[in-house]
């Protein structure tokens, strides 16, 4: 079961994630930094938090993709995003936006340069169960499309 799925659609997860880093960046351009920083209501993450927890999400999947091309059968480890945002005043968005940026620019070379059948190599998570290689490429672009839906829609408050 991949709860992001949905969000791509018909469309190529390999593309959306070569693509996010380019939409976020516009994005931030278009808030600033203030409007960065402020939450689009109470108990809603803001755009720069939105930008924290994609950062670190790219830094799981680093784990992940590499974790399940190295082991056989690997078993993804969960984590608690909202505990994981506690910590998530220490950076502004333009930091979070570097850091998934060039781990993002880290996992799509690494994607690009897999023979066919590497999609294909199983793992398991404990919450959604069996998945392949392709489960998280695909994760990754819903996880993405669902996130920047949530910039945009604070982009359209004014």
């Amino acid at each position: 079961m991949n709860p992001y799925a949905s969000f791509l659609g018909t469309c190529d997860p390999r593309q959306i994630i070569a693509s996010t880093p380019v939409r976020l960046r516009e994005s931030l351009d278009s808030l600033g930094t203030e409007r960065a920083n402020k939450p689009p209501a109470p108990g809603k993450w803001s755009a720069r938090e939105i930008l924290c927890h994609l950062a670190d999400c790219e830094i799981v999947f680093a784990f992940r993709l590499r974790q399940t091309l190295a082991e056989p059968h690997h078993v993804i480890q969960p984590f608690d995003q909202d505990l994981w945002a506690r910590n998530y005043g220490a950076y502004d968005a333009p930091a979070a936006l570097a850091v998934f940026t060039a781990v993002r620019d880290f996992n799509t070379r690494l994607i690009a340069s897999l023979p066919p059948e590497a999609l294909s190599k199983p793992v398991s998570h404990p919450e959604r169960g069996a998945m392949t290689f392709q489960t998280i490429v695909e994760t990754m672009g819903g996880h993405d499309l669902n996130h920047i839906a949530q910039i945009e829609k604070i982009i359209a408050i004014r």
